[in-house]
Formats: C-alpha cells, structure tokens, sequence
C-alpha cells in the first residue's frame, strides 16, 4: 500500500472536507476568474499564510514572564489589607456575605465558617500607597509604583484543575492552547536558536503541600505543535536527549537530521500532514539548541552584584530565584514566552507555618526581575505576571487557633499583578468587601485579564482566532471580553 493510501485510509471525516474544500473552491474560483488569474489568487494566498501571523497593532510588550503560583495565593493575607477583621477572630463569616455561594467538599459540611484575621503586618508603598504585606515582601514593596495591582480577579472554577486550566488556556476543559502558545503563534520566534516559548517549574522551600501540574498546561491544543512550551529541568541536562550519544559527532548527527528531514519533507509534501511539518521543525530546532542552550544555562559568569540582586538561592538549580534569573536570560536572547510555575500556594493548613517559606522563595527575585530589566532597558518591552488561580476564604477550613488556621479555596475574588510590557504601573485596580469575599468595585474576570494581555502583545482578541471544529477559536472564548483599559499605561 501506498504511503498516500495508507494516510487516507486513517484520514478523519474533517480532514477530507478540509481536503475537498480546496478542491472545491479552486474549481469554483476558476470558473469565475479564468485558470491564469486563479493561479496567480492562490499563489498569492499561500504567500500570505506562508509570511506567518503579525500584532494587528503596535504591540506595548515584546515579551512575557509569567509567574503562576500553583494553588492560589491568600489575597488577604499578601495584597488585599482587611484590618477589620481583628475584631471578627473566630467569628462566623455572616450568611448575608456567603450568600449561599458554592464551597467546596472540604469546607461545605463545616458546622460553622470562623474567621481567620490575617496576623501579618501591612504597610503603604510607593507614591500609589498600596497596603501590602510588607513583613514578609519587603522587596516588592520597593516596586509598588512600577506594578499594576488588581484585587478583583474572579473566575467560576472552584477546583484545582478546572481552575489553573482555564487561568492558562482560556477555558476549564484540557486540551485548548496556552497562552504561551498564543503568543508563540502570534509573534513567532526572535531567535531561530531558542524555543519561542519555555517552561521551568521551581522547586519551593516548603514542600508541603504541592499540587500537581502536567505538560497538558503549556501544549499548544489545536495549535501547530511547534508551538507548544518547551520545558527545560533543573537537574542534569536542560532538555531531555539534547546532547549526543558518546560517540556520536555533531556531523553524524547533522547527517541524520538531513536524512530524516528528505524523509518528512517528501511525506509532508504527498499527504500534507501537520504533525510532519511541526516534527521537521522541533528536530531542526533541537539540532541549533545543542550550541545555544548549554551557553545560555551556564550562568556562572553573571557578575556578582546579580547574585546580590537576586539572592544567593539564583545559585541553585531548581530554585525559584534560579528560574527567574534563567527567565531574564531567555527573554533577553528573544524568547517570547517564559512560564515559572512555583508550588505548594494550596494553604488548607499551617498558614503561619507555610506562607514565610512561600514569600521568601518569591520575594527578592520579583524585585530583582524588574530591576534587572530597568537597567538593561527591556522592562517597558517585558511584561511581567504574577498570580495563581484563585484566592482563599477569609474563613478558617477546619480548626482555628492563633497559630494554626487553613482557608479554602476562593474563586470569587482573588488578586494578581502585573509589572513592565506597558501594564500601569502604580495602579490599584478594584476593591473587595471587608470579608476580601465578593468584589464590590471594578469586577475584572480572566477573560478581561487575557484579552488585555492580547492588547499588550498588539493583538484584538476578538480576531486573534484559529480554524478549529468549525469555530474561530480564540483564547477568550465564545462569551463577550474587554480590554480593560485602565490596566494599560
């Protein structure tokens, strides 16, 4: 059998109307247009999907360093100051504020919701006089006129898995793109030697309680493979089988790849399969990576006043500030995308025992990632994310005493921020009620939160799509989103 009728024998219904369709369509607009001048239509529409997608606009940020604190920060315990509720210790949280809402399992046959008054203490920063949680994240305090706080994030998803996935892809079920991987399709790559679009997971202080995360949060869903995140490791070599076998030289190997590639290429060009076209691309893409890649994670020669800046954990392979450190390398050698994702934010207990480790991991080497890119000139062009996937109840889950209380999870509100790439800097966006329970000004839902990061990368949301099932599909969905304005400087 035939490599051409071994591929349509496995051929999807979708794929052979996708087939006809060209068919179909060339026939009729050479009915119309004559064979000579639909030649030259369609030369010139391939050359257009060949020269790849551009910003619709001029983008604000060139760049984009997500932080995603896995399992949902305490908003009131880090940026959303509640002093009044000193006075409500143990209290139970009123029924008018819950107003029958949603709980989860863990907290929902609770006999009483007491609550749990953060025991930090807070300060204003910065001429935008933010109230911040000052003991334990004194060196963000020092950036508070270059961050754009928002505290009134909300999505509907409740759990874990549903709640991260819809932070990163738009939507609860897997399987959709990240927005990694958006940006990587969009504004493409600025160095052939790199990925477009790389993945570290930090290692915390406190391993606690850690969620579990997978590849499915930075895949490239419908998108063309090549775009999905490439995860570099903390141990051993950066990125799996990047380095050759013993005995084998670089020019063998090139041979090899020039091998398979005919070998892809002529299968590509006969069945016009994509997968065969991102696997010619991710082999190509390994091959440069074997030059750029050990030279860019040797980070011995970085000046010691970095290691001052960034703390001595940016030594360590693994560690937070290590990964943010790696972060500022990568953007600066023209990746687009970088994703941190640090763990063990799900405080169902032991927050006092918990969230020092938590904020000392994370503190320093934020503020150190932006003032590194003020001195090297990339912080107007690099936009900066922090957050996780929702927030945590003002009530304690299960006991309560004053050294020992848990809260549970809390989509309602919850708070992030943004820092660089054209974000507000100084900007205190929304407010909560006194129990940091339901927002009462300037609601901002994560489709709102994700059509303003297309606004920064220059792109309208509404037209940024991609053919999928017979959808537009787009990173904000099918239910209306806005730019929030007040966002962007």
């Amino acid at each position: 059998m035939s490599l051409l009728a071994d591929h349509n024998l496995f051929e999807t219904r979708r794929q052979f109307f996708s087939r006809g369709k060209n068919a179909l369509g060339y026939a009729a607009l050479t009915s119309l247009l004559g064979e000579g001048l639909a030649r030259q239509a369609t030369a010139s529409s391939s050359g257009a999907a060949a020269s790849g997608l551009g910003p619709h606009f001029a983008p604000k940020a060139k760049r984009v360093i997500y932080l995603h604190m896995v399992g949902g920060p305490s908003q009131m315990d880090l940026f959303d100051y509640k002093p009044g509720m000193r006075e409500w210790y143990d209290k139970d949280l009123p029924a008018s504020i819950r107003n029958g809402q949603r709980l989860t399992t863990m907290t929902s046959g609770q006999a009483r919701f007491p609550i749990a008054p953060s025991k930090y203490e807070f300060s204003q920063v910065g001429q935008c006089g933010m109230w911040l949680n000052t003991e334990l994240l004194p060196h963000l305090g020092t950036c508070a006129d270059d961050i754009c706080w928002m505290r009134s994030l909300h999505t509907e998803a409740i759990n874990h898995e549903p709640a991260i996935t819809a932070m990163q892809t738009g939507n609860q079920i897997t399987g959709r793109p990240c927005l990694g991987s958006w940006a990587s399709y969009g504004l493409g790559s600025m160095n052939q030697n790199l990925p477009s679009f790389v993945v570290m997971v930090a290692t915390p202080t406190n391993r606690e309680q850690e969620q579990a995360i997978s590849s499915r949060l930075w895949s490239s869903g419908f998108l063309p493979g090549e775009h999905a995140g490439v995860s570099f490791r903390s141990k051993g070599d950066p990125i799996l089988f990047i380095n050759n076998p013993p005995g084998v030289p670089s020019s063998v190997r090139r041979r090899t790849l020039d091998g398979l590639n005919a070998l892809n290429e002529l299968n590509y060009n006969l069945v016009g399969d994509p997968e065969t076209h991102t696997r010619i691309k991710q082999y190509e893409m390994a091959f440069r990576m074997q030059a750029s890649v050990p030279e860019l994670t040797d980070i011995s020669k970085e000046p010691e006043h970095i290691y001052k800046l960034y703390g001595e954990e940016a030594r360590k392979p693994g560690t937070f500030a290590n990964s943010v450190l790696m972060a500022r390398r990568l953007t600066e050698r023209g990746v687009r995308f970088v994703q941190i994702y640090h763990n063990n934010w799900d405080h169902h207990s032991n927050v006092n025992g918990r969230m020092p480790a938590q904020c000392k991991d994370v503190d320093q080497p934020c503020a150190a990632l932006i003032h590194d890119l003020k001195q090297r000139g990339m912080f107007d062009d690099t936009l900066i994310i922090w957050g996780g996937e929702f927030g945590r109840t003002i009530y304690s889950q299960g006991g309560l005493t004053k050294t020992n209380y848990g809260r549970d999870h809390h989509p309602r509100c919850f708070s992030m921020w943004m820092a660089g790439g054209g974000a507000a800097g100084g900007h205190i966006h929304g407010e909560t009620d006194e129990f940091s329970y339901n927002i009462v000004k300037d609601p901002l839902h994560i489709r709102d939160f994700h059509a303003t990061i297309l606004n920064l990368l220059g792109y309208n949301h509404d037209r940024f799509t991609f053919k999928f099932q017979g959808l537009d599909s787009k990173l904000t969905g099918v239910e209306p989103a806005r730019v929030v304005k007040e966002l962007i400087a």
